[in-house]
């Protein structure tokens, strides 16, 4: 089992709340995770009928079998222990007594601000990151990552990536969504699926994308909640800043997984990838979801955005830690010639107190040029780790 990046914030979390909670998507790890990071805990999954009808008919007796807590996995199945929970890590003072999971962030949370709030800390986990898969090995070419993704699954056991996430889209489509609303036509939503991923990168537009899926405007808003929530898409919002300018307000469309965003538009192999005509708009999803990655595995919320104004100058992602700013301009050729740099060289004019811009290109080789840091998307994380102590200037 591979040790994730969360696991040692996880842990120190666990000694400071008495309850600590990790949502995620589905196969990202949770469960591995949490019994990795508390292995003397005693675990239940609650997607068991049976072990959480005892949950919703007796709480109380559910959980007087943990004086000591537990790890409870898929809370959201059983969301009625959330207020006995209340009442019990009040009446102790003791940290680290349970350890929730969830796949559903929506329900989840807005659950927890009702019940758990102070008392819960609250965690994100992805599917694998760059660096996390390296320890399995050699990390794949880019273009095999873009087809197969990162759920730790298909990594750690050696499967098919088309048959694994197909039988992830079918189980979810049939199971999950299900659990959150009512959609009969399940034919249209897996076309509604399909059509998001052919606007991986893109604007959301809800109008255009519901008239091609011949939904309303309001279903097609109802059905890109339902997929945030449950960690299917996400949707990278726009950095305003204190600018007077007039700046895009719509978010872009995004991913959790990319070999999900990859198997939905038909591709099945890396040889597909080379010639496709996403094959951008894939890599900047991989490389947002690596940002994202960052985050969310130190314990930390999100600080990813774009910046796009309204003449169409663009920065694909802004970095903000307090008035710090550093831009980050992606691009899926493996040569780099100037216009890359058009977008950060736009962006330092307007903000001259923004760090050195960082270009992560589909290429091997690091270098330092005057405009930016280049750099493949194996080597964000250190660069990103480096910003954190020292700043991008002088990066090798």
């Amino acid at each position: 089992m591979i040790p994730r990046t969360l696991q040692p914030y996880l842990q120190d979390l666990a000694s400071r709340y008495p309850i600590v909670t990790v949502t995620g998507p589905r196969q990202s790890g949770k469960t591995t995770l949490c019994r990795m990071a508390f292995p003397e805990k005693p675990y239940t999954n609650l997607e068991a009928p049976d072990i959480r009808q005892f949950a919703a008919s007796d709480p109380r007796a559910f959980l007087a079998q943990y004086p000591d807590g537990a790890i409870l996995d898929e809370i959201q199945r059983a969301p009625e222990l959330l207020s006995y929970l209340q009442v019990l890590v009040d009446g102790e003072s003791r940290s680290g007594l349970f350890i929730l999971t969830g796949s559903q962030q929506f329900e989840v949370m807005s659950t927890i601000s009702q019940s758990l709030a102070g008392r819960t800390a609250l965690l994100k986990l992805l599917p694998f990151s760059l660096s996390e898969l390296a320890i399995l090995g050699s990390v794949p070419p880019i273009d095999r990552l873009l087809v197969s993704g990162f759920y730790p699954r298909i990594h750690d056991k050696g499967l098919n990536p088309t048959q694994a996430l197909g039988d992830y889209l079918e189980t979810y489509v049939e199971r999950d969504l299900r659990q959150l609303v009512n959609i009969k036509d399940l034919g249209g939503f897996e076309k509604f699926l399909r059509l998001c991923a052919g606007r991986c990168g893109q604007l959301l537009n809800l109008h255009d994308l519901g008239s091609e899926a011949g939904i309303s405007h309001t279903t097609a808003r109802a059905w890109i909640t339902l997929l945030e929530a449950s960690y299917i898409i996400y949707q990278l919002r726009p950095w305003y800043g204190n600018v007077s300018k007039r700046l895009v307000k719509t978010p872009k469309l995004y991913f959790y997984d990319v070999g999900l965003a990859s198997y939905l538009l038909g591709i099945e192999h890396e040889g597909h990838i080379a010639r496709h005509p996403l094959r951008g708009a894939l890599f900047e999803n991989l490389v947002v979801m690596e940002a994202l990655k960052y985050r969310f595995h130190r314990g930390k919320r999100s600080n990813c955005n774009f910046y796009r104004d309204a003449k169409g100058h663009e920065v694909d992602l802004v970095l903000a830690d307090g008035q710090e700013l550093i831009p980050i301009e992606i691009k899926g050729g493996t040569t780099v010639n100037n216009d890359f740099f058009k977008g950060l060289r736009y962006f330092a004019g307007e903000f001259p107190s923004a760090r050195p811009g960082l270009l992560v290109y589909s290429g091997d080789a690091c270098q330092q040029r005057s405009e930016a840091t280049i750099c493949p998307p194996t080597e964000l994380e250190r660069l990103l780790n480096d910003w954190c102590t020292r700043g991008l200037s002088g990066i090798s």
